[in-house]
């Protein structure tokens, strides 16, 4: 396996409300997160980082996570804690209005791959020089093209396409989207939407096609192209290329 991942403030926003960590255990089992932070008071970065580092902390100490179930049932637990966790941070400190965190991440282990998701970031499979988005994103514009009351075109400029339907630290209860990947998968791709709104997936999937370059250098490359036009929000992403048995030479990146 080799892993990077890279987050970016963006050349809008003053500071960087995202986290994003790839993580590897005692089994060879990996974790990949991103987290897309909100709220007023630079509270995004706290509720980012928050459900990174308790994530990341749990699935660290952990000598395996387990079966596919086990997985399944680990990271809806994890949610709820981080959930209530946010929302009682947001009563101590009231200044944090709309306090909350997107969560999109992976689990790979040697038998299963599963993607597990709360509002609008992405996560993404390579086939076969193809990508294919895993997740679907709890905003308010994906449940209008879904009922049929908005084309993905008109979707793409709607005035409310930022406003979620879910998050943590938005509702009392919360459990994660899971989805179940077969592991003849190329690479995994997660990332906030700092990267889906500025770059479409044929253009993300080009620069991961990219033959010329090193993995650390296409993650750097679609940052940089997705500020070459406009670079509206945070930008990070985390990347997993899945090799032969027996390779275990990790690269990590760090946060800016």
């Amino acid at each position: 396996m080799k892993t990077f991942y890279l987050t970016d403030a963006g050349r809008v926003r003053s500071h960087n409300e995202d986290s994003v960590t790839i993580l590897k255990n005692a089994s060879n089992e990996y974790l990949l997160m991103v987290a897309d932070g909100m709220g007023g008071h630079r509270a995004g970065e706290v509720a980012s980082s928050l459900a990174v580092t308790h994530m990341g902390k749990r699935f660290s100490h952990m000598a395996s996570i387990g079966s596919k179930l086990d997985a399944v049932n680990w990271l809806n637990d994890n949610a709820s804690e981080i959930n209530n966790e946010i929302i009682e941070y947001a009563k101590v400190h009231p200044e944090t209005t709309g306090l909350g965190t997107t969560l999109v991440l992976a689990i790979l282990t040697k038998e299963y791959l599963i993607f597990g998701n709360i509002g609008d970031s992405t996560g993404f499979v390579l086939k076969n020089g193809h990508l294919h988005q895993v997740t679907k994103p709890h905003s308010l514009v994906n449940l209008l093209v879904e009922a049929g009351q908005l084309t993905e075109e008109e979707a793409k400029y709607h005035p409310k396409k930022n406003v979620l339907m879910k998050a943590l630290g938005a509702m009392e209860k919360v459990e994660l989207d899971i989805f179940d990947v077969d592991l003849t998968s190329e690479a995994i791709l997660l990332c906030s939407d700092g990267l889906t709104n500025m770059l479409t997936t044929e253009q993300i999937e080009k620069v991961l096609n990219d033959e010329s370059l090193e993995m650390e250098e296409k993650v750097i490359k679609l940052i940089r192209k997705s500020n070459a036009r406009g670079g509206q929000d945070n930008i990070s992403v985390a990347y997993l290329v899945i090799k032969e048995s027996g390779d275990t030479n990790d690269n990590e990146g760090a946060k800016d």
